[in-house]
């Protein structure tokens, strides 16, 4: 399969704006066991799936207007008086973004992935070994900026991301004290923290966010 052809077969169409993207930057939909509609955001669980955007406004605006029910059950080919729309889907989706990307840089530090410290950091860049940078909500911008710049001096290929989470939670996500800075040493590693906190950070609309690309 050539990678034109994968990459229209990766891309979904938004339930909500009608625009077409890759599907490992949108959320899917899917009909629960109980015919509630419910998030898949691992996309991994049966049966059809609905794709929309993480625009949390759009998707308030469609619960708010009465019309996710209807273009999700025609999209998922199902009853709309058989399936149940949570009036707090945003917040579930938004608090499952938050605990997947949390969860996947805990994955990422058991495997041996992240590198801590400012200093450590430091030196991992200028060895080449970094392929992205993490910083904490509440990172000082001027340290941030001082990582920032060495890895792109380094790694122009490389990505720099600010999560909305504060340094007390991320430090309590990966069992360490004061966590501010986190640097990622593996290539499919940065991929799936990527792809994890883009969503997360869309989704809430985090200013700072900062975040860089990727490639293969």
């Amino acid at each position: 399969m050539s990678r034109t052809d994968a990459d229209h077969i990766s891309e979904r169409r938004c339930l909500l704006t009608g625009d077409s993207g890759d599907r490992a930057g949108l959320i899917r939909l899917v009909v629960g066991p109980d015919g509630e509609l419910v998030a898949d955001l691992g996309g991994k669980l049966g049966g059809r799936g609905a794709w929309i955007s993480p625009d949390r406004p759009a998707l308030e605006a469609a619960l708010a207007k009465g019309k996710l029910k209807g273009q999700a059950a025609r999209t998922l080919k199902t009853d709309a008086r058989n399936l149940a729309v949570p009036d707090d889907l945003p917040d579930q989706i938004a608090k499952g973004l938050e605990k997947r990307c949390l969860s996947r840089l805990g994955l990422e530090k058991r495997a041996g992935h992240l590198t801590f410290g400012f200093d450590r950091i430091l030196s991992a860049i200028r060895t080449g070994r970094v392929y992205a940078l993490v910083h904490s909500g509440d990172a000082a911008r001027d340290g941030a900026a001082k990582l920032d710049g060495a890895l792109r001096q380094i790694r122009p290929d490389g990505y720099m991301l600010r999560l909305p989470a504060a340094r007390a939670e991320l430090s309590l996500a990966l069992g360490r004290e004061n966590v501010v800075h986190a640097a990622i040493t593996d290539s499919g590693a940065a991929r799936r923290i990527f792809e994890d906190a883009r969503r997360w950070c869309a989704f809430v609309e985090f200013p700072d966010a900062e975040i860089g690309t990727v490639r293969g």
